[in-house]
């Protein structure tokens, strides 16, 4: 049964909550005590009020997934875990995400919080089906995760940042789409599918691919950048950046059920690549 509500939380989706870290990660003040543990605080609300979101989702999609081929294994489409003991693990982590947030209260930040579990609750009830609308309800849930992280350690982020992430971002819901796509029959698991063809998912995924590593480049060594590191070496990160790009593209056009973070967690080469980009810019941005 533990195992069961663990699939229903999906922990395994936390990861994407590393981006809370991103803006005191990049801001070079990573070891400040009070910054990284109001981050700390803000990564452990966020992990509570994203599971709130997928509890309710898997809830309002219950019957579409019974008859998904993979999504019929989720706890409550199985029949593991009952609506109701599921409606109540949704309560007590909004309460958890809520009191981890008091740690770091504030009124934008709380504001900030509320709004992506609105805007989730919105696309779980019918904005999800809206084509665009729905990829862009997914990208500003990586967006909102960087903001609330800038919003409770008072850091700011590089607008190039802030480009880089939106495009790849749009890069990542495209691809999830086109994937879905792929595998669905008449987009009968998926409404908002029949909105899509596989031509305008792939175009589109190379143009956001491609703005993606133009603006990551220009940010580099953009001269903002290189007089708050001191170090014009973040330019050496590029090329990095584009193999991490090139092998995702390659496992988002195989048979990869297109969500990020499944094909990060199933290819070692590219979890890899991930790996030595952290561990590069850790150097150039803590050492030198």
């Amino acid at each position: 049964m533990a195992k069961s509500y663990i699939r229903l939380i999906r922990v395994h989706h936390y990861i994407k909550n590393i981006l809370v870290f991103a803006a005191l990660a990049c801001s070079g003040q990573m070891f400040s005590r009070d910054r990284l543990l109001s981050c700390v605080a803000a990564f452990f609300a966020f992990c509570c009020i994203s599971s709130v979101v997928y509890i309710i989702n898997d809830i309002k999609d219950v019957n579409k997934d019974s008859i998904h081929p993979t999504k019929c294994r989720r706890p409550i489409a199985s029949g593991k875990i009952s609506v109701k003991n599921a409606c109540v693990m949704a309560v007590i982590l909004f309460i958890l995400a809520m009191v981890f947030n008091a740690f770091v209260f504030r009124i934008s930040s709380t504001t900030v919080l509320l709004s992506y579990l609105l805007l989730n609750v919105a696309y779980s009830f019918g904005l999800k089906n809206i084509p665009i609308l729905d990829i862009t309800i997914l990208v500003s849930g990586f967006i909102i995760r960087i903001l609330y992280g800038a919003i409770v350690t008072d850091t700011k982020i590089s607008n190039w940042l802030y480009l880089t992430v939106i495009v790849i971002s749009f890069y990542f819901a495209l691809g999830k789409r086109r994937n879905e796509l792929k595998q669905s029959v008449d987009g009968e698991t998926r409404k908002v599918l029949q909105s899509y063809s596989m031509g305008f998912l792939d175009k589109s995924m190379v143009m956001c691919l491609s703005l993606a590593n133009v603006f990551y480049a220009l940010w580099s060594m953009a001269d903002d950048t290189v007089k708050l590191y001191n170090t014009d070496r973040l330019v050496l990160t590029v090329p990095v950046v584009l193999l991490i790009t090139l092998k995702y593209s390659m496992d988002i056009e195989g048979d990869s059920d297109g969500d990020p973070v499944e094909v990060l967690l199933h290819d070692k080469v590219l979890l890899a690549l991930c790996v030595l980009y952290v561990t590069v810019m850790f150097v150039f941005l803590y050492i030198y």
